[in-house]
């Protein structure tokens, strides 16, 4: 037999391979293709993210020559080759600083001529009795403090005559036992200033709370805010703004603890979480580069049944924090499909897990692409849950009435929609890969959950009401970005706690802080809860306390 035949014998042609490693074959591009399918569509999803329209950009606006992602650039900037060195004279202007009781460095209040300046003038008593013939005022002090209109910045200029006593002094011949009991009058007296919130402060309570409200409710950030008290006249020094609120925030904890106990003791909450940056990393042996990395924590905002909700943060999103904020609440608990939460309602017999129709919509709605007809389909199920729950709020529904009108109109519903989901997962053609098949597993896995809002009637049918509220903590970081210390992310969580239930509970920021930042120092502690947004409106709205500014106003 010739060599040569016998080798070409033995080369296998191309359609002789066995039926197992054509199988395997198949296999190996069907696995390709879904991962290629996968691929594109996280790509799809990152454009849209990144490059997508959005309500405030349309295609055409913005700088004609920007270029596109991916496009050349043909010509570079070149740099001059020879730079000249020019030599600079100047000459020093003399500094125009208003000098108030001796600031003469940037640590004092200074102002132009253009600030509002009030004046307020203290009284003497002893100036206006029988015996005033007896005073004189020799000289006077002045003390400035900076206020704050919601518009306008005003200095309070305090004025307090120095007295002397120009009279006869008695001639007094005590007993020596009873000496230290008598009090003589001074020679030389002054009335006492009005209390501030912050001891030796220049900042009045109206200042305090305007910078507050302009940091958390407009997310202006301080040194924004310096550069319009800049453009405004007034001077202050760079980091006074932050200290001030490092002397302030800590007065507004107790009112904040007493917020949280009255959260959680609600029959029904809804919990989420939100990150943001706070904190750095610190040089370790294990990771000597991330020294000065910005770490993430959360915000665990927490929504009670009395239209009230606190920001706690935490440096972790782990289930411990669930644990620890939750401890000792007993009812239903509403969230997304977290698993934080799942846990700790089964570790937990007096809680009852709902879950968010929302979030299992929003499932849905991403995989339309992929499968436009049954996504579809499956939105229009739950689209038809919410046209009922308007139709509830229009018509103002609430205890019995709702809960019969759900189980009448929504419950049926709901049957039918877990056994279109059923028939579903039979399908021969759903893969575990697909995102289709994700949102279909994700509903099915959660069906008892679901299915909590129609037997409470005090369980919302999602959690969008806490997804609104917790909205300051993404706004707040567009524009101030992070939170430097861990520290000042917990102080901003309080003062988001006591702001977004004012505005929930319908007070006026600004009058609220104003009154109990005056108030703080002079309630029981016994009673700290009646400051909170909610207890402050029965007790004290109709009568606040207010700034000396409102007074002149008036």
């Amino acid at each position: 037999m010739d060599p040569l035949s016998s080798s070409h014998q033995k080369v296998p042609s191309a359609g002789s391979k066995e039926p197992d490693e054509l199988s395997r074959d198949k296999q190996k591009i069907q696995s390709l293709e879904t991962e290629v399918e996968q691929l594109r569509r996280q790509l799809a999803w990152f454009k849209r993210e990144i490059f997508g329209q959005t309500s405030e950009r349309r295609e055409g606006d913005g700088n004609p020559k920007q270029l596109c992602l991916g496009e050349p650039f043909i010509t570079c900037p070149s740099e001059s080759s020879s730079q000249k060195s020019i030599e600079v004279n100047y000459t020093r202007k003399k500094s125009n600083k208003k000098n108030i009781n001796n600031a003469v460095n940037d640590r004092g209040l200074r102002f132009t001529d253009d600030v509002e300046v009030q004046e307020i003038r203290l009284t003497v008593p002893e100036l206006a009795g029988e015996n005033a013939h007896q005073y004189k005022i020799i000289s006077e002090n002045i003390t400035c403090r900076l206020a704050s209109r919601p518009s306008s910045y005003v200095v309070l200029k305090y004025i307090q005559p120095v007295v002397k006593f120009i009279g006869e002094r008695p001639i007094i011949h005590p007993d020596p036992s009873t000496l230290d009991q008598m009090s003589v009058q001074p020679l030389l007296f002054s009335p006492a200033m009005p209390s501030s919130v912050i001891e030796k402060s220049y900042a009045d309570v109206s200042f305090i709370a305007n910078a507050i409200i302009d940091k958390w409710v407009y997310h202006l950030p301080f040194h924004r805010q310096q550069q319009c008290l800049q453009q405004n006249g007034i001077t202050l020094c760079s980091g006074y703004l932050v200290q001030l609120m490092q002397r302030v925030i800590p007065l507004l904890k107790p009112i904040y603890l007493a917020l949280l106990d009255s959260v959680v003791d609600s029959a029904v909450l809804a919990m989420d979480e939100v990150p943001t940056k706070a904190g750095h990393q610190k040089k370790t042996k294990q990771s000597p580069s991330s020294r000065g990395k910005m770490m993430t924590g959360y915000y665990w905002p927490i929504y009670g049944d009395q239209a009230e909700v606190v920001f706690p943060f935490a440096p972790t999103r782990s289930g411990k924090v669930v644990t620890d904020l939750l401890k000792g609440f007993q009812g239903t608990l509403l969230s997304d499909g977290y698993s934080a939460y799942e846990n700790f309602a089964k570790a937990n017999e007096t809680v009852v897990l709902a879950q968010c129709w929302a979030h299992s919509r929003r499932k849905f709605i991403d995989s339309e692409d992929l499968e436009p007809t049954r996504a579809g389909l499956a939105v229009d199920h739950i689209r038809a849950l919410y046209t009922i729950e308007k139709h509830i709020r229009d018509k103002k529904l609430t205890g019995k009435a709702k809960w019969r009108y759900r189980q009448a109109q929504s419950k049926p519903r709901v049957n039918d929609f877990f056994r279109w989901i059923k028939s579903e997962t039979e399908r021969i053609s759903l893969l575990p890969p697909d995102d289709y098949s994700k949102a279909i597993h994700y509903v099915m896995k959660r069906e008892t959950e679901l299915q909590v809002y129609l037997d409470n009637p005090d369980v919302q049918i999602d959690t969008n009401h806490i997804e609104r509220t917790l909205r300051v903590i993404p706004m707040g970081k567009k524009n101030w970005l992070f939170n430097w210390t861990e520290s000042g992310a917990e102080a901003a969580g309080i003062v988001q706690s006591l702001l977004v239930t004012c505005k929930l509970q319908g007070v006026n920021p600004y009058e609220y802080l104003v009154d109990v930042l005056q108030r703080i120092d002079r309630h029981p502690n016994a009673q700290v809860h009646e400051l909170t947004p909610r207890h402050w409106k029965k007790f004290f709205s109709d009568n606040p306390l207010r700034s000396p500014l409102w007074d002149i106003d008036h």
